[in-house]
């Protein structure tokens, strides 16, 4: 009896952890295109989700060409690469420059949004970049991240 609770206790909880890391997923998908959406964040997550409820999935997306390396620069550096951080803040220059030159927004949300994208902006260029490849203290020759080892 308390085998079986365990068993749908443990299936109900890997069930919620795909299914949140399905949705990360599609949301960071999703705003790749849509520069109001963030991609980075929601793939965060879907990696987070995914290491508890499917290393498949999980794997997936640390192997993958576009998104993986800079997944595992964040989890292993807490870095960001400098092509990222100008993308990112020329993405957010231009969705400013397009809610203020195209659509008719209060001043307010103009502010608060000019704020909210400064602190972001603030934030991503003040993480350091992810270290280049080279050789550490100890002698041995780092490659660099290409690829998961």
């Amino acid at each position: 009896m308390i085998k079986n609770a365990k068993r749908a206790y443990g299936a109900s909880k890997k069930a919620f952890w795909l299914t949140l890391g399905g949705i990360a997923l599609a949301l960071g998908l999703i705003g790749i295109p849509l520069p109001l959406l963030p991609t980075t964040p929601f793939l965060l997550l879907a990696v987070f989700c995914f290491s508890r409820s499917s290393e498949k999935l999980h794997v997936w997306l640390l192997d993958h060409p576009q998104f993986g390396r800079p997944i595992r620069q964040w989890q292993d550096h807490r870095a960001i690469s400098r092509k990222n951080k100008v993308l990112a803040v020329l993405s957010m220059v231009v969705v400013f420059l397009v809610s203020y030159g195209f659509f008719d927004i209060p001043a307010y949300a103009l502010m608060s949004q000019a704020i909210i994208l400064t602190l972001v902006a603030l934030f991503l260029t003040t993480r350091p970049e992810p270290p280049k490849a080279g050789v550490s203290e100890d002698g041995i020759i780092q490659e660099p991240e290409e690829g998961r080892s």
